[in-house]
């Protein structure tokens, strides 16, 4: 599933907080940096299972957008520790 938001922070805390969250936040199903890039992070847990987020300044927000098959309940619980600016889509 892909789930989407604005916040309003900068896109480089943003990805910072999902590096540390992930890692630290959800024990049963942690997930670690696999490769990183000024706007993504890609994320993979002890089982394999991928996480991609990818977060980019857009007008006076910062759209966040992250993606997986298996991370669907700890992406949400992600995106109510940031400050969000709109509600959260999922598709």
């Amino acid at each position: 599933m892909t789930h989407t938001t604005s916040v309003s922070l900068p896109p480089a805390d943003v990805l910072a907080r999902a590096k540390s969250f992930f890692a630290e936040r959800v024990p049963a199903n942690a997930a670690f940096v696999e490769k990183e890039g000024p706007n993504f992070l890609n994320l993979r847990g002890q089982g394999g299972e991928e996480l991609v987020i990818s977060a980019w300044q857009d007008k006076a927000v910062t759209r966040v957008r992250a993606s997986t098959l298996f991370f669907d309940q700890a992406i949400d619980r992600f995106f109510s520790t940031l400050p969000l600016a709109s509600g959260v889509e999922v598709a």
